[in-house]
């Protein structure tokens, strides 16, 4: 049974701020949360992939997918060109995304699917069309919602509360979650995520790791980035969210009452507890940080001695947050 889907396939043509340029890679979002996914679960049976290609697609590049197990049962050639854009990477860790073939929509979930526990995609903050993650959430699942840019003016209140309502896990970068809510105050930025329905923040800050809160409860994690060596960082905010939302999802499996969901989540401030935000949070920067190594998606899941190596360094480090000491 598929119980994790990722949305989206653009084919990205890469380059790098020494100039170096790389056409023809994988990318789009699904590809790199579906690896991410798999990475964190020790195999893709339980992953699937829904996305449009067209006639140009080239089947070899899916290849790395199916090696992890991957689903591709809901990939569908529907159109005559597949999405295509630049990506224009700036020193700084900015990125500047240029269409060439823009998408004519993200897509419907692929029937195949429709049982689906948890579900991930990429968005622009200030446009969304948020109608099929609102059904899927009303619905019970867990749907996690990354954003993709900043957007052009922070969001007023009512789009912050539709958007954030519409989703369990909201997991913007640190400039993308400054300026969509206006403050680079931190205490300020959590009470407004706060105060307008966010459940689960993920908040991703690059070479420094990322900040996870449940902000129902007031508290989170903060998880340093693995070490390892850069290569190309597009596709790694995709790999942790995926990674970050399998976990979060096993590990409750087996507990239904929401009391004691919440409970198991206050209890799990246990630092190396295997469920809760801080193992969800360290599986995600290991599964980012194998990302990051090359340009595209790793040909094979990693080795699962080292992916564990990985995660136990990441936790060794976690520190326990509160909003009111930030």
């Amino acid at each position: 049974m598929i119980d994790f889907v990722a949305f989206g396939i653009v084919i990205d043509d890469i380059v790098l701020p020494d100039g170096t340029t790389h056409l023809g890679v994988l990318g789009g979002g699904a590809p790199q949360t579906a690896w991410g996914m798999a990475a964190a679960l020790g195999s893709g049976e339980r992953v699937g992939v829904t996305a449009n290609i067209g006639a140009d697609f080239d089947d070899a590049w899916l290849e790395p997918l199916r090696r992890a197990d991957v689903n591709l049962d809901g990939v569908r050639r529907v159109w005559e060109k597949t999405p295509r854009a630049w990506q224009l990477m700036e020193l700084d860790g900015r990125r500047t995304h240029v269409w060439r073939n823009p998408p004519a929509g993200r897509g419907a979930l692929a029937d195949v699917y429709r049982e689906a526990r948890a579900l991930h995609w990429g968005l622009h903050p200030e446009n969304p069309d948020l109608s099929g993650a609102q059904a899927l959430t009303a619905q019970g699942k867990w749907v996690s919602l990354e954003t993709f840019k900043p957007p052009d003016e922070p969001l007023n209140d009512d789009e912050l509360r539709t958007l954030l309502t519409a989703c369990r896990v909201f997991s913007p970068n640190w400039r993308e979650a400054t300026r969509i809510t206006g403050t680079e105050d931190y205490r300020q930025l959590l009470r407004r995520f706060q105060a307008l329905g966010c459940h689960i923040l993920a908040l991703r800050r690059g070479e420094q790791g990322a900040d996870v809160w449940d902000l129902r409860l007031g508290g989170g994690v903060r998880v340093p980035a693995v070490p390892t060596t850069v290569v190309d960082a597009v596709g790694a905010g995709n790999a942790f969210c995926g990674a970050l939302l399998a976990r979060l999802v096993t590990g409750l499996e087996g507990y239904n009452d929401t009391a004691d969901i919440t409970a198991l989540y206050a209890a799990d401030t246990l630092k190396y507890g295997d469920t809760g935000l801080s193992a969800a949070a360290c599986h995600a920067v290991a599964a980012a940080s194998y990302m990051v190594e090359q340009i595209g998606i790793p040909p094979s899941l990693p080795p699962s001695e080292d992916y564990q190596r990985r995660v136990s360094d990441a936790l060794a480090r976690v520190e326990q947050l509160s909003i009111e000491t930030q």
